[in-house]
């Protein structure tokens, strides 16, 4: 597995598991004094929030090298009891309050997956605590908590890597390499899509614990695990609600929606690749289509972004409610680049060239074995650890992800172009 760079988000390193409100940071952690880890050392990691994506994620950690997990943490008793038996550690500790893991002399760094809402005041508090940090994208729910996050970071020596792993991918690499050689002319559009169609008794983003999983269980016996107030933390004091607490991706006190859980892969990628920064502007719109189901957040979601000294639009279409696809595809005047899925799940790509385009020496596409293998996501993030240096999607780029798709956001709920203000780091 640790040579498999290439899998699904779904099935990021899944498989090998198998095989066994001023956010203020919380006082009684003391100041961390973090010096440079030996190649060697054993990393204890906490997994907090073992979820969705938190158990994909300590199947990840726990196959990383020079490694062992520790600790686990989640609100809810089946979803901790999932983090002890993947730990794959008869010693692992298990809290309730992610506080008392950061406490952990045992804990040297932790995996963040908890619910958005949590992502800010979790940061805060770890980077105080001195441990070094793996946190489940979207970044941030607001623009005010990205600066938080980003401030502290930036002032701390922990090592930070957002979860956008299709960075991890060879073939990406390749391509941002090429496209540094401006093999394609100039790039004046960038398409980039996320579709889904799904029976109708199963609507997308109201599965139980698992993107497959659609057994309902005994809501009782749910509402008496879950330590209700520990996982509305800073969101709106409300009383147990079961579709919240399942389903939390499709209301706006907990998530961003499409924007944050969607289009921020895209996008990331394509920064990734591009290295443009922060769009100057958008226009986004977006609607409940089809899922009527109480959500909040749209089901459909088209955002065009532009990028005004470089003459380049971004776009990004989505819908689950059709089984479109739309590979990230980069245009250039001479030549395409087109990758054959969506970002996270890219394998290869071609380069169409234009019609003008004469040259004997352009690419047909994705050399395999010319890139070398890169380390996956996680293992990237465990090899900064050892070396004190800075992962493919750190805080830099955690900050840009944040201001581009909550720019989405703002354009869709306010139905008009909106502007990023680089002086005043705002969208206006």
């Amino acid at each position: 597995m640790k040579n498999n760079s290439n899998l699904s988000r779904r099935r990021f390193l899944r498989t090998t598991g198998q095989a066994a409100t001023a956010l203020a940071a919380v006082s009684t952690f003391a100041p961390a004094v973090l010096s440079a880890s030996s190649p060697g050392k054993t990393i204890g990691v906490g997994c907090i929030g073992l979820g969705t994506r938190g158990g994909d994620l300590i199947n990840a950690v726990v196959n990383a090298p020079n490694v062992k997990v520790t600790a686990v943490c989640d609100v809810y008793g089946p979803h901790r009891q999932k983090g002890i038996e993947r730990s794959l550690n008869p010693a692992v500790k298990a809290y309730v309050d992610y506080r008392e893991l950061l406490a952990d002399r045992n804990v040297d760094a932790v995996v963040i997956a908890t619910p958005d809402h949590w992502h800010c005041q979790i940061v805060l508090d770890a980077v105080k605590a001195g441990k070094d940090i793996y946190c489940e994208k979207g970044f941030s729910r607001t623009l005010a908590e990205a600066k938080l996050m980003r401030d502290a970071l930036k002032q701390s020596r922990v090592v930070f890597q957002l979860g956008h792993h299709a960075r991890q991918a060879a073939c990406a690499l390749q391509a941002k390499e090429l496209l540094v050689k401006d093999i394609l002319g100039p790039i004046t559009l960038v398409r980039t899509g996320r579709f889904k169609a799904s029976e109708p008794g199963h609507p997308n983003w109201r599965w139980y614990g698992y993107y497959d999983q659609w057994d309902r269980p005994d809501p009782a016996k749910v509402a008496k695990e879950v330590n209700w107030d520990l996982w509305l933390g800073p969101a709106p004091k409300i009383p147990w609600n079961e579709r919240h607490f399942w389903h939390w991706r499709c209301y706006y006190a907990y998530g961003t929606g499409y924007a944050g859980d969607l289009l921020s892969h895209e996008m990331d990628f394509v920064q990734y690749l591009l290295g443009h920064g922060i769009p100057d502007n958008c226009v986004c719109a977006g609607q409940i289509a089809l899922l009527r189901d109480d959500r909040e957040v749209p089901d459909t979601w088209v955002a065009t972004y532009q990028f005004e000294k470089l003459g380049r639009t971004v776009t990004f279409e989505g819908s689950m409610n059709t089984t479109d696809n739309q590979p990230v595809t980069i245009c250039g005047r001479d030549a395409t680049l087109r990758f054959d899925d969506i970002a996270h799940n890219v394998n290869t790509f071609e380069i169409i060239p234009a019609g003008h385009n004469s040259k004997a020496d352009l690419p047909k596409g994705y050399a395999r074995g010319r890139t070398p293998a890169q380390p996956n996501h996680m293992e990237d993030w465990v090899n900064c650890i050892q070396s004190r240096g800075t992962p493919k999607c750190s805080t830099d780029d955690a900050f840009i992800e944040t201001a581009t798709f909550l720019m989405s956001l703002k354009a869709q709920q306010e139905k008009r172009l909106v502007r990023w203000d680089a002086a005043r780091e705002e969208i206006v």
